[in-house]
């Protein structure tokens, strides 16, 4: 792609408006009254205007719904599939755990203070059953877009492995199973996103995170074995769209926490480059992430793969310095091109309903000094 000028995005969750995040959380609790519950979806609808015009406020050219609907950016699905039984008993070994914050349990706590969602275990056959959820999605989105001067528009999806990741498993006999029958389900989301004519994400935590929570137990090159069964999957579920219409998100977690045990990119990044889909969207704004961009330089990476780099740290109350944003943008330019770079965050505002890792204007502080950061990389990338 070729543009006169350095375009912006995000990874795709953004603060709830107003008090979106409390009728999402009654809502997954069974709390809404009748009045409440009737009137949910025209308080969505709104709310996703709200976030369009802001993101275009603040100069954002790529831009998303924000996920408003979703109590979770992975466990969502579980509304949209079939399988799965809230009152069933957690298989043994199927709950969470957190390397890092294992280490350091007084954390733990504030680290995830506000992630609120159920986690039903899958004890049936998984099918696509949210068809009607998802047209409410892309038509909230479609008029919320309407007339506005939005360069391009993504809609996020969960990625087979992050569900599996979330949502234990008491019906298939093997997790490889268990993934590919999450793969052949949401490829009917993934296909009507596409068809609806915006770009897909798929947000595929599992590719890094996955280390450290599902595979902990495991050694590296046993790990870097299960990777290769996700992006498969990945693959397989994309299929039949054209990889320029899909990226893909790939993290450690967006929780504040040490990060001691996330996987090194050097490790991992050769398959990542295996991905079927063109766009690679990932952290590379924190503590612990930000040196991998010499990661990125001395890898040979394939000229039809776009950056989609996190210049943002949506965990850091710091506002960067539009500056350092330029830094970051053109160092990116010098390894593929100022063509294949799209600067973003390392990670959504809020993936979570009830979880925001810093508070929601400075979430949209930080895409505005994003913004302001990309226009000085301009200046000195197209002078």
């Amino acid at each position: 792609m070729t543009h006169d000028r350095i375009l912006t995005t995000h990874t795709g969750s953004l603060p709830r408006p107003g008090n979106l995040s409390s009728l999402i959380r009654q809502r997954e609790n069974g709390d809404l009254d009748a009045t409440t519950a009737a009137a949910l979806p025209e308080t969505i609808r709104e709310a996703v205007s709200t976030v369009v015009r802001r993101q275009l406020d603040v100069g954002v050219d790529i831009i998303s719904d924000g996920e408003m609907s979703k109590i979770g950016y992975a466990t969502y699905a579980k509304e949209r599939l079939s399988g799965f039984d809230t009152e069933a008993e957690v298989p043994e070994g199927g709950g969470l755990s957190i390397a890092d914050l294992v280490d350091y349990p007084d954390l733990a706590a504030s680290s995830l203070d506000g992630l609120e969602t159920s986690t039903p275990v899958c004890v049936g056959e998984i099918r696509y059953e949210g068809q009607d959820l998802l047209a409410a999605d892309l038509d909230n989105f479609a008029r919320a877009a309407e007339g506005q001067q939005a360069n391009q528009r993504f809609m996020n999806a969960a990625s087979p492995g992050v569900i599996a990741l979330y949502l234990p498993n008491k019906h298939y006999p093997t997790l490889d199973d268990y993934l590919f029958a999450h793969a052949d389900a949401m490829r009917v989301e993934y296909e009507a996103i596409v068809n609806a004519g915006l770009t897909l994400q798929i947000d595929a935590p599992d590719l890094a995170m996955g280390r450290h929570i599902q595979y902990a137990h495991l050694s590296d090159a046993e790990y870097l074995q299960r990777l290769d069964v996700h992006i498969e999957a990945i693959n397989h579920a994309v299929a039949n769209i054209d990889p320029a219409k899909v990226r893909v998100h790939l993290c450690w977690g967006n929780y504040q926490g040490p990060h001691h045990h996330d996987i090194e990119l050097e490790k991992i990044i050769s398959r990542i480059l295996r991905l079927r889909p063109n766009g690679l969207v990932f952290e590379s704004a924190n503590h612990r992430h930000s040196h991998e961009i010499d990661v990125w330089r001395e890898t040979d990476i394939p000229e039809d793969k776009i950056l989609y780099p996190g210049v943002l740290d949506t965990s850091s109350v710091y506002v960067e310095h539009p500056k350092l944003i330029a830094n970051r943008i053109v160092a990116f330019a010098d390894i593929v091109g100022r063509d294949r770079v799209v600067p973003g965050s390392d990670c959504g505002f809020a993936s979570f309903a009830t979880f925001v890792a810093v508070d929601p204007e400075i979430a949209w502080a930080k895409l505005q000094t994003l913004t302001a950061g990309a226009q000085l990389a301009t200046e000195r990338l197209w002078k």
